[in-house]
């Protein structure tokens, strides 16, 4: 069997609910490669910067890795505007699904928050609040996001800058995103 016979989940077999395990294992086993082409999708996003939104993402990465970051924050810093495709208006949420089951809690968060804490650097130019971050001040993270957004995320719209290609990058996103998810 290599297909279910069933049209609703209630009455499906556990025969049938095994083989589809086995498919979702090796459908999760190649996620690495999904979100490679999904960065690579990006070179052709959002147009009016300097860079495409893949440099933006590699220069991210690059500055992450050559500042000392861990595995987890490199990868993250890579993958953290991967929704400005299909969630333009709330990208930085949905970066935040795809890594949180393979990275410790306060890197998701620094993900989930990226977009408010960016809102910093351009919100009063736009009539808006520049300080609306503030609101998480006594978060534990607020600083490590702060310093994220500060070190890596602005600073990386720069065409002249010596960024890392993708490649260089794809060994790391099999090793993160290759582990077993975290319960």
């Amino acid at each position: 069997m290599n297909r279910v016979g069933f049209r609703a989940m209630k009455d499906g077999t556990a025969e049938e609910y095994r083989l589809l395990a086995d498919l979702e294992h090796d459908y999760i086993s190649a996620l690495p490669q999904r979100l490679i082409g999904a960065l690579e999708r990006l070179s052709t996003s959002l147009d009016g910067y300097q860079v495409t939104r893949l440099t933006h993402s590699l220069q991210t990465a690059t500055r992450a890795e050559r500042d000392g970051a861990d595995e987890e924050m490199i990868a993250a810093a890579l993958l953290h505007d991967l929704g400005d495709d299909l969630a333009p208006t709330n990208h930085a949420a949905l970066a935040a699904e795809i890594v949180r089951p393979y990275v410790r809690p306060q890197v998701t968060w620094i993900v989930e928050q990226h977009g408010v804490f960016q809102s910093y650097y351009y919100a009063h130019h736009m009539g808006g609040d520049r300080n609306v971050r503030d609101r998480l001040r006594d978060h534990a993270w607020f600083a490590s996001c702060a310093a994220f957004c500060e070190n890596w995320d602005q600073a990386s719209f720069d065409p002249s800058y010596d960024t890392l290609p993708l490649a260089h990058f794809a060994p790391l996103l099999r090793q993160v995103f290759g582990r077993p998810p975290r319960g």
